[in-house]
């Protein structure tokens, strides 16, 4: 009796652990310029074997079953250019959103000439970009010593420098840190840090929560017009979209950024997504 129980115990764990090994990946398709969804495009997970989808009226796929680790990618669409998704991390804890913009591919024609007086007081394109950069999360929380923030892995970047360690200033070519324009969801922001100091648009700590954030713009010159009262540089940021299927909770704990709490999920038949977090620094700072 006893090894016939041992024997459906380890089969019942053994199921356990074998279901823990595969999570959901899903997320929306949509077209890079009008931001509207692309129905029917195709992503498929590049593992042995491999499996795949279409995205719904929506826009929006689900892949299920997909192993823990490391997994690439592959999204794909007829008249727009394919692209392929490399070391995207699966967890057992927590599914996976993959939200892809799909740029339209066009094919190179004979040439057109075109002739225009000009005028050499202004440049041929006014909305040109230039010294722009778009990171994403998982960029952040990779970033070693970043403690999750933004402002520290732009530090990084070619002609950013920061203060010193214990601050995340934001110093553009040798230009002032108050010269750096904050927006969120397009609207300026003053500082976003706890513990900032008057006149700055720094601190020790990062009041905006790496989890809540999506793809972000940083642009050290030659704004765009819809940018305005920056001297230095743009940090335009933006909110995700919270789970539109399940609820999830979150909670970590760290010792320089505090813990945080995080809730995400539908609260009516609709699909309207609640996104909602809390923080708590540290005392001893």
């Amino acid at each position: 009796m006893k090894s016939l129980l041992s024997v459906l115990l380890f089969f019942i764990l053994f199921s356990t652990n074998a279901l823990a090994q595969s999570q959901v990946v899903k997320g929306i398709i949509t077209d890079k310029q009008s931001e509207t969804p692309l129905i029917g495009a195709t992503i498929e997970w590049m593992g042995e074997p491999s499996t795949g989808t279409t995205t719904d009226a929506e826009g929006y796929f689900r892949l299920e079953n997909i192993p823990v680790g490391r997994q690439a990618f592959r999204i794909s669409y007829i008249g727009y250019n394919g692209i392929t998704i490399p070391n995207v991390v699966v967890t057992a804890g927590k599914e996976v959103v993959l939200d892809v913009a799909l740029e339209e591919s066009y094919e190179e024609l004979s040439e057109v000439v075109v002739t225009a007086n000009a005028e050499k007081d202004k440049p041929i394109n006014e909305m040109a970009t230039v010294s722009a950069r778009t990171f994403s999360l998982e960029e952040v929380n990779r970033y070693s010593g970043g403690r999750s923030d933004v402002a520290r892995l732009a530090g990084s970047f070619a002609g950013v420098a920061t203060a010193d360690d214990s601050r995340n200033d934001i110093v553009i070519r040798g230009n002032s840190p108050t010269g750096v324009l904050w927006r969120l969801e397009g609207i300026p922001i003053p500082n976003p840090n706890h513990f900032s100091t008057l006149g700055t648009t720094g601190g020790p700590v990062s009041a905006l929560n790496s989890n809540l954030l999506s793809n972000s713009d940083f642009l050290t010159s030659a704004f765009p017009a819809e940018y305005g009262n920056a001297l230095a540089g743009v940090f335009d940021l933006g909110f995700r979209n919270g789970n539109r299927d399940k609820y999830e909770f979150m909670v970590q704990t760290a010792a320089f950024t505090g813990f945080e709490a995080m809730a995400e999920g539908p609260i009516n038949k609709e699909k309207v997504v609640l996104l909602s977090w809390v923080r708590a620094i540290p005392l001893s700072l």
